[in-house]
């Protein structure tokens, strides 16, 4: 079959050449097209329930990570000449298209009783006429009255003071963004360059475009990078000019056929997409050395060429068929995930794996039979003195030292076993950027002065229509539940309508800051005429504009607003069960009892309460801090079962290449101990199983296995040569597959080197964790390989 193929190519060469290259212009007319993502809750399924929630919350109450934030630290804010400056950086942000809003310290409003009108009316703290020190100093005493802006815009032990600009959440999920950002920072600049100070940026608009930014940079940098890595790896194997631009060629199409498949489907650049071009170069150079190198061999055995070229594809097809498949397999379980961003990367890697085999068996001989006959320089690596020693090295160990490795793999394994026990799962919002990259270290000075900037978003649903504002309880419950929030570490003081009326009381008995309480029930009375919740569309009325903001239409649903730090995904769980369990004990006491079991008979018993009508409040906690916990859970399980699905399928390709349930065993013991010996790595190193780090498992198992099919294959094509004797065909095939298992092993390696040059803790983990995997995978393959098929098999005279 392989034969015919070969001779197939050859004689329809110029018409496959021109077909390659049309379906290229078209897949780079469609790359061209492609745009990055801007999505953050990718990684959870449209049908999760928590991203339902969500999306109810933004539906009702708006967008929840819209808002960025900028902060200074500085004793001298309300000496003239800074405020000024303060007063017009706020000014100029305000002109930029897609800001929407802003609430700092210069536009803070104190709330007036007027008795003429019994309302409240919003009154400027800081005229837009104040010209000198003394009216500054007065407003500023002014202000510090107001208990309402204490640890929202200003925290008074650290004298930091924060401004939030609210973006435009449409623009938000656009590329317009980058720009807003960039204007944003422009006018920042300007201001340091005045006042010298500082500005800290922070919030999750700021985050996502920095990273979408920097995504962008890499993906050109490490695809540049692993293209030349591998042009300069090539010429000193070969040294052959031709040779290296072949391979860059056909690798180079891979990339412009996997960028343009993108788009094809409908998908964008992402974290995890963008590394699919330069994985595109680090796969599809090994296929390009296997078929020279047997192309070479197939040379110096007949001299001629088109024979030579046909021996090629004869030998090599089937091998780099079922090397591509496994590969393929390894990156496309990933579709089998419920996480939308791994499925599209998946999808699109494993598509374009098998591209690459389709694009290398026909670009491959088709070239090659137009170029020159190679010269002995070209194939003077084959006798490579240094590998043929390290070659008789590895045959010595593998056929006369068998018990050392058995054992010497038994301890590693312990060790690494060992390890595994240390590993645990963690991920957080930004722990993907370095500890001194701009973005990380003013993350934590928020965190530090404000704790945190994460939003997480609580809704108390009174299941009664003007519930929230007619029932005391509710408020107070509200309240209640604020309070215990705020003396949680690394939480913001919660901002709801309880603080809203607190702001109200404290106006309607003439600004006493002694009065920012929550109204009685003796307050109320008198408090109502003034706060007009009847007519909360007024515009004039600043406290109802507020009032709404934390309530829906029906007044019947609440919202809490909460900051919070980057904690991780290992102590959120705890810490948002823990005010689940409060605001439950606030306003569904019934439900106690409940609570107090374990997960799955929680929710039951809270079901069967609210089904007798036990359960009066409906408690929803969501917001992006939420779902980026419930997405890292996804991904996390998802790979998992990715891992299990790649060996459950590529263990049945494996079956149906060798049909030999002894030989399947052999191929996955020397791919089974690299992934625990990087897992237990991993956990003696302190790396967390998080979205970045669990992707190892299967690319490494899908690439690694195709050193063990190369051995295999070729083991099993050498066997009937020596009269089915294991121990002469597995020394033939030391020989004959090892150095370019080697060459092959070299690139993948340095390929996945590259990689720890990211900017992203993860990108850097799929670096060396996987280049550990590959070292590991090369020696089980070479070493421990040969010695188990002696074992297993019949040795024969010599054994």
């Amino acid at each position: 079959m392989w034969q015919k193929l070969g001779h197939f190519i050859l004689r329809f060469r110029v018409a496959l050449l021109v077909l390659l290259l049309l379906i290229t212009v078209a897949m780079g007319y469609l790359a061209s097209k492609v745009e990055l993502s801007y999505e953050f809750t990718l990684a959870i399924p449209l049908d999760n329930p928590k991203y339902q929630a969500y999306q109810q919350f933004r539906k009702q109450f708006g967008e929840d990570g819209n808002l960025l934030v900028l902060g200074i630290q500085t004793d001298r804010l309300f000496t003239l000449s800074t405020f000024t400056a303060y007063r017009d950086l706020q000014r100029q942000l305000k002109t930029i298209a897609g800001v929407e809003d802003i609430i700092a310290v210069p536009s803070a409003v104190a709330l007036v009783k007027d008795t003429a009108t019994e309302r409240l009316k919003a009154r400027p703290v800081f005229n837009d006429t104040l010209t000198s020190q003394p009216a500054l100093d007065s407003a500023a005493l002014a202000f510090r009255q107001l208990p309402f802006y204490k640890g929202l815009l200003y925290n008074p032990e650290t004298e930091v003071y924060l401004m939030g600009v609210r973006i435009n959440k449409d623009l938000m999920n656009s590329k317009a963004r980058v720009g807003v950002v960039n204007e944003i920072e422009q006018a920042v600049d300007r201001f340091t360059n005045k006042t010298t100070l500082v500005v800290h940026k922070s919030g999750l608009p700021y985050i996502r475009t920095k990273v979408a930014v920097m995504i962008q940079e890499e993906m050109r940098f490490f695809l540049l990078a692993s293209v030349l890595l591998s042009a300069l790896i090539l010429l000193a194997f070969f040294r052959s000019l031709s040779a290296m631009l072949l391979s860059i060629v056909v690798v180079g199409i891979g990339v412009v056929w996997s960028v343009g498949t993108l788009q094809l489907f409908g998908f964008k650049i992402s974290l995890l997409t963008a590394l699919i071009p330069p994985l595109v170069v680090v796969i599809g150079i090994p296929n390009c050395i296997y078929f020279l190198n047997k192309f070479h061999v197939a040379w110096n055995k007949t001299g001629h060429k088109e024979q030579s070229l046909i021996q090629m594809i004869d030998k090599m097809g089937i091998v780099t068929l079922f090397c591509n498949v496994a590969a393929a397999i390894g990156f496309a379980v990933f579709a089998l995930t419920s996480s939308q961003i791994l499925k599209e990367f998946g999808l699109v890697a494993g598509i374009n794996i098998m591209a690459l085999f389709v694009i290398s068996l026909l670009f491959i001989p088709a070239v090659l039979s137009f170029l020159p006959p190679p010269k002995n320089r070209h194939t003077r690596y084959l006798d490579n003195p240094w590998l043929n020693k390290g070659l008789e090295k590895l045959e010595r160990w593998s056929l006369h030292h068998r018990p050392f490795i058995y054992g010497t793999t038994a301890v590693v394994l312990v060790v690494a076993i060992v390890g595994l026990f240390k590993l645990k799962s963690e991920a957080f919002i930004v722990d993907d950027l370095p500890a001194s990259n701009q973005v990380y270290t003013d993350l934590r000075f928020f965190e530090t002065h404000f704790k945190g900037v994460m939003p997480l978003e609580i809704v108390v649903d009174t299941r009664k229509k003007q519930g929230v504002i007619r029932n005391m309880r509710n408020l107070e419950g509200i309240d209640s539940l604020s309070r215990f929030i705020e003396h949680i570490p690394n939480m913001a003081r919660p901002l709801s309508i309880a603080e809203g009326l607190k702001f109200a009381r404290q106006a309607f008995f003439e600004g006493d800051s002694s009065s920012y309480l929550l109204p009685s029930a003796y307050d109320l009375p008198a408090l109502s005429q003034y706060l007009s919740f009847k007519d909360s569309s007024q515009t004039n009325n600043s406290l109802a504009k507020l009032v709404g903001s934390f309530m829906d239409s029906t007044k019947s649903r609440a919202r809490i607003s909460v900051s919070m730090a980057d904690i991780g995904s290992y102590r959120l769980p705890g810490l948002l069960d823990s005010i689940q369990r409060q605001a439950e004990n606030i306003f569904n006491k019934d439900s106690i009892e409940a609570l107090s079991a374990d997960a799955d008979t929680r929710a039951a018993a809270l079901a069967e309460n609210e089904k007798w009508g036990q359960r009066t409040h409906q408690i929803e906690l969501t917001g992006s801090s939420v779902t980026f916990l419930e997405g890292s859970r996804f991904i996390i399980s998802g790979l998992k079962d990715s891992i299990f699905w790649a060996f459950l399928l590529i263990s049945l390709c494996m079956l149906y290449l060798f049909r030999s349930l002894r030989i399947l065993v052999c191929s996955l013991i020397p791919n089974i101990i690299p992934l625990v010996i990087t897992a237990g790595t991993m956990g003696w190193a302190g790396v967390p199983l998080k979205p970045s780090t669990v992707l190892v498992f299967s690319v490494a198992l899908g690439i690694a296995i195709d050193v063990t099919i190369r051995f295999l294959v070729n083991y099993k094509q050498e066997l009937p040569h020596f009269q089915q004797d294991a121990y002469k065909t597995v020394i033939q095939t030391i020989y004959s597959t090892g150095i370019s298992i080697i060459y092959t092993s070299l690139v993948l390696i340095a390929g996945f080197v590259i990689f720890c040059f990211s900017n992203f803790g993860g990108t850097q983990a799929l670096g060396w964790l996987t280049s550990l995997t590959l070292v590991v995978a090369t020696l089980t393959n070479l070493i421990l390989l040969p010695a188990m098929l002696l074992s297993l098999g019949k040795e024969g005279k010599n054994g």
